[in-house]
């Protein structure tokens, strides 16, 4: 018999996957090829999505202010490199047993991937890594590594919708989960691209949230996918990564106040006021290490999603609209920051 998307779903569910979606692989048409997976399989139909729960209770020694290795911990560390791999695998090998193949694509966490890098092997270390060589092996074909663009994948898997500050929500969990996919040669039939209730309405509790106001209130990126325009804030991506360490010192109370005193801009950095350059960045990771090392190798996040995961998802919980819900609201005592 021929293996079934509902097959799959109920298997992947079965092994630890919390959400399963599936989506047709020619939705990728038009996207950029070093982030197009029909170059990694080019025999696939299929994409599926996989997500994996942020449990709340992760997030509440940050909300409390006492407890901040735990979210990294296990809800970046766990499930990126122990508990979503395991369930790509088991998919993988059942998929295989019904004679198709299976490509897993796990989440990378803090390990930046290149592609279409063209500089020499002997290029000295920039911010802090060492570029590697890179070269297409075919003609026509991109360098690798490609790097699965992971919120447009969730869409397109029909799992959701991405929020204002680029953070996919879902239905079931807002913005608690991280994905993994794999690409197959089975023959599965999609599902359709979100479109159930609207989760992000623009409320900007992300913007005002945020410590490093690093998410634009009105600058945007537009995609298109199968006729539907996807929006979402131009995110200024390094001051995201240097502020969720956090650079903060109102939401960070390992940061000592003069942490960065002897650097250029640094009474603006503790405050969150200063747009990050990537040489800053590496500097600023540095420092907070010296104050709170990463938790299980991943950086600190000691932010803890303050505005693009916390607030969104307080939001959504006031609204009602997620379905994993909860006896008692997840703010219950004044912030502390």
């Amino acid at each position: 018999m021929a293996l079934t998307a509902q097959e799959v779903k109920d298997f992947a569910r079965s092994c630890g996957a919390d959400l399963v979606g599936i989506g047709d692989i020619n939705r990728f048409e038009g996207a950029p090829p070093h982030h197009d997976p029909r170059y990694i399989n080019p025999d696939a139909r299929a994409i599926i999505g996989f997500a994996f729960r942020i449990p709340r209770g992760d997030l509440r020694g940050i909300e409390e202010g006492t407890q901040f290795y735990q979210y990294p911990a296990m809800s970046y560390a766990n499930i990126n490199e122990v508990y979503a791999p395991m369930v790509l695998r088991e998919t993988a090998c059942f998929i295989e047993d019904h004679g198709h193949e299976a490509s897993s694509i796990r989440n990378y966490g803090g390990i930046n991937m290149v592609s279409d890098i063209t500089d020499a092997p002997d290029e000295p270390a920039k911010y802090g890594r060492r570029i590697r060589y890179a070269r297409p092996v075919r003609e026509g074909q991109p360098a690798p590594d490609i790097f699965l663009h992971f919120r447009l994948a969730a869409y397109i898997c029909g799992m959701g919708e991405i929020g204002w500050s680029k953070v996919f929500l879902t239905p079931e969990f807002g913005p608690r989960q991280r994905f993994a996919f794999m690409l197959t040669d089975a023959p599965l039939e999609p599902d359709p691209i979100y479109d159930g209730p609207q989760l992000c309405d623009r409320c900007m509790a992300c913007v005002s949230e945020c410590p490093g106001h690093a998410i634009s209130e009105t600058e945007t990126v537009k995609v298109t996918i199968e006729g539907r325009e996807v929006e979402w804030s131009n995110i200024d991506a390094w001051s995201c990564f240097g502020y969720y360490v956090s650079a903060v010192a109102n939401a960070n109370p390992f940061l000592p106040p003069d942490a960065f005193a002897d650097m250029p801009d640094g009474d603006k950095i503790i405050k969150g006021e200063k747009k990050l350059t990537p040489e800053e960045v590496q500097e600023i990771h540095r420092r907070t290490a010296q104050y709170y090392p990463r938790p299980s190798g991943y950086f600190p996040a000691t932010c803890g999603g303050r505005g693009c995961l916390r607030a969104c998802m307080i939001h959504l919980e006031k609204r009602g609209v997620l379905k994993n819900q909860f006896e008692q609201p997840f703010r219950r005592r004044p912030k502390w920051w």
